[in-house]
């Protein structure tokens, strides 16, 4: 699996939980995936659990002028 490539893994959620997510992914304009990935983020950190970034390249258009 390359370096870039994210965990893959089945997760179980009350429908009525992933209907909010899906509704607070939409205002803020994710996918729920995203959403879902934010969230647990935010959570560890209020834990005091230090999550590093991979190095995983930016999605979507480089900016204009190649930089």
């Amino acid at each position: 699996m390359p370096a870039t490539a994210k965990k893959a893994f089945a997760l179980r959620l009350d429908p009525a939980l992933y209907a909010a997510i899906e509704r607070l992914a939409a205002v803020e304009l994710r996918s729920a995936n995203a959403e879902i990935e934010i969230l647990l983020r935010e959570a560890l950190a209020r834990r005091g659990v230090k999550v590093t970034p991979s190095g995983a390249p930016k999605r979507g258009r480089p900016p204009k002028g190649g930089n």
